[in-house]
């Protein structure tokens, strides 16, 4: 498994998962640093997005995470910075697919769409899988 540095953010829908995702990092030892936001107060999601795809295109995190109250508007943002591809997962087969075929950097969820212990797994394998690279490299690289 590559060393991971995660960037995690979400906007007020997206808090109490952001906060469970946080302390599943801790517990395995990932590097993480989170971005807001830091309370329950409303928010705009496109500001929490660009700052996380921000940092992992930069390089400065290889992993970045959203959560917002479905993941879409979080997915829709985060994509806009040139080379992230943010994958929205709802089930841990795409969480899979997504690292191994699409080499997703950054992972979205919705809070209000999937349960606690779905949205946790679902982090769980996206971090543990790796790019396959072969075939899916060169799509990848069509994209870029």
């Amino acid at each position: 498994m590559e060393d991971l540095k995660v960037v995690i953010g979400s906007d007020h829908g997206g808090f109490h998962y952001k906060e469970a995702i946080m302390d599943y990092l801790k517990t395995r030892n990932i590097e993480f640093i989170d971005v807001g936001t830091h309370t329950r107060e409303s928010c705009d999601y496109p500001d929490i997005a660009k700052e996380v795809a921000k940092k992992v295109s930069s390089g400065e995190y290889n992993r970045g995470i959203l959560v917002c109250g479905t993941g879409i508007g979080m997915s829709i943002a985060a994509n806009k910075v040139r080379g992230i591809r943010a994958a929205l997962c709802g089930d841990t087969y795409s969480a899979r697919v997504c690292r191994a075929h699409n080499n997703a950097n950054v992972l979205c969820l919705g809070e209000r769409v999937i349960g606690e212990h779905l949205a946790l797994d679902i982090v769980d394998i996206w971090l543990k899988t790796g790019f396959e690279g072969g075939r899916h490299k060169r799509r990848i690289d069509t994209i870029e």
